[in-house]
């Protein structure tokens, strides 16, 4: 399936080698945000930066938006604000930030356009303004072969009070790039460069493939003058009122689903059959809600056997709405013990069956999984996410034994089913969905009455690698 087409299809079509630089600006190219903002707030919260310090550091970045201040003078001042603290805090506190909020913000086309890069074996490189440790985790987990940014200089594992020179802005970037391509053997006039604002133009003029993206006023300007071809990037940042009422509808089809199904279960006499229709109704108006566009392979091996354990990869809360959509009846699943307390989902989902547990404590959730075991063996299917939570990326996390214990205990079938792109509607951190394709690979059946203690972790290992095989293959 061809995501995002129309960014990539000058990509695929040109040439390939690691002599052609893709250079990607970070802030409101990369991800949908200004990151300083987040970095400042969480700064401020954690205690890095004293109390005192906070009027000036506004002071500086009002002055700054307002052309009275230059940049440098903006970077000087936060390195300032952190003399003193340890090195290990200021990452460690980037590394959580960017779990919490800025892995959310990736846009998905940013994402799309570097995958392109890296198939065409291109150089990648994050050249940002921002400091280290607002880029770093980004850069980590996308993969970029290098990162040129703003540092602070430290000693001893601790912040000096003073910037690494020379500052990476404006100018500073076209010098970073041509040092890069100097001693990495880059032909800039080869490469290509990603970013928003109109203080790039140096580099942007200075590469083959000049890409503004989500450009300011200025930019957007000169791009118009000189023939640029112009991205903005939708899927992310300020919802659009679309996309507030389908998300809005989305909880308003889980109630409507839950007040026609269990209804017409109790009239009938059948609990398993009111929790069937929510179940399907459920799934059908949310996907369409949420305008996903599901395109399945191997539908069929669905209803091959069951009952059987369906395990998935877990990226967004639309995971579940699409498994309702698939699988539709004589289903429940696992979910985490504190949404039993919540006092609208907690009494609906009991009345499915659902299992809590706490995944905080191995022993207790190990036993709180035996209704599943016997709810299998009653005829009912689990679905279960074996990486435990979601995760913030596409990366695929560690998977956990419990699914498959069950599977073991209760002598049916592991069904593996393995989204690509729910991330694209609706990641970890964020409410509001935005519509995208999604592509589901059902893989066939694994049999487990044959699976003993010893090997478990080896076919454990064997299917998180036929997952691992279709998202990256």
């Amino acid at each position: 399936m061809a995501r995002y087409e129309q960014y990539t299809r000058d990509i695929d079509a040109g040439p390939s080698g690691r002599e052609i630089g893709a250079f990607f600006d970070y802030d409101r190219t990369l991800i949908s945000e200004f990151s300083a903002e987040s970095f400042f707030r969480e700064v401020v919260r954690t205690g890095l930066m004293k109390p005192r310090d906070v009027p000036r550091a506004v002071t500086m970045v009002v002055g700054y938006l307002l052309g009275q201040q230059p940049f440098s003078s903006l970077v000087e001042m936060s390195a300032e604000v952190v003399a003193g603290e340890a090195v290990a805090d200021l990452e460690e506190m980037g590394d959580k930030l960017f779990r919490k909020r800025i892995a959310g913000e990736i846009y998905p086309e940013a994402r799309e356009i570097f995958q392109a890069h890296k198939r065409k074996g291109h150089t990648t490189v994050l050249l940002s303004s921002a400091t280290r440790y607002q880029v770093q985790a980004v850069a980590r987990d996308l993969g970029f072969d290098e990162m040129i940014c703003n540092d602070y200089e430290t000693k001893d594992g601790r912040f000096t009070g003073r910037m690494v020179e020379p500052v990476v802005y404006g100018d500073g970037k076209l010098r970073a790039a041509e040092d890069l391509a100097e001693t990495g053997g880059l032909d800039l006039s080869r490469s290509w460069f990603y970013t928003d604002g109109s203080e790039d133009l140096p580099l942007l003029e200075a590469v083959g493939n000049p890409r503004p993206s989500n450009p300011d006023r200025d930019l957007r300007r000169v791009a118009g003058e000189r023939g640029w071809i112009v991205y903005d990037f939708t899927t992310r940042g300020r919802p659009s009122p679309v996309e507030i009422a389908r998300s809005a509808g989305i909880v308003g089809s889980f109630l409507a689903s839950v007040a026609v199904g269990l209804p017409l279960g109790l009239l009938n006499g059948s609990d398993r059959q009111g929790i069937n229709i929510a179940l399907g109704m459920f799934g059908d108006l949310g996907t369409a809600l949420a305008g996903v566009d599901l395109r399945v392979t191997g539908e069929e091996h669905l209803w091959e056997h069951r009952p059987a354990v369906f395990i998935f990869n877990h990226q967004s809360y639309m995971d579940s709405i699409i498994i309702a959509k698939l699988l539709r009846e004589n289903l429940t699943g696992v979910a985490k013990a504190e949404l039993k307390r919540n006092p609208l989902i907690g009494p609906i989902f009991s009345y499915g069956g659902i299992v809590f547990i706490h995944r905080a404590d191995r022993e207790r959730a190990i036993k709180e999984l035996e209704p599943a075991v016997e709810a299998l063996r009653n005829g009912t299917s689990i679905a279960i996410a074996p990486e435990g939570t979601r995760s913030v990326t596409p990366r695929l996390g560690r998977f956990k034994k419990g699914a498959f214990h069950i599977a073991m205990q209760a002598q049916v079938p592991i069904v593996p089913i393995v989204f690509r792109n729910t991330l694209d509607i609706l990641p970890k951190g964020r409410l509001l969905v935005h519509p995208a394709p999604v592509e589901v690979t059902v893989l066939p059946p694994v049999e487990t009455h044959d699976w003993t203690h010893e090997d478990l972790d080896a076919r454990i290992d064997g299917i998180r690698r036929d997952f691992e095989e279709i998202l990256h293959g």
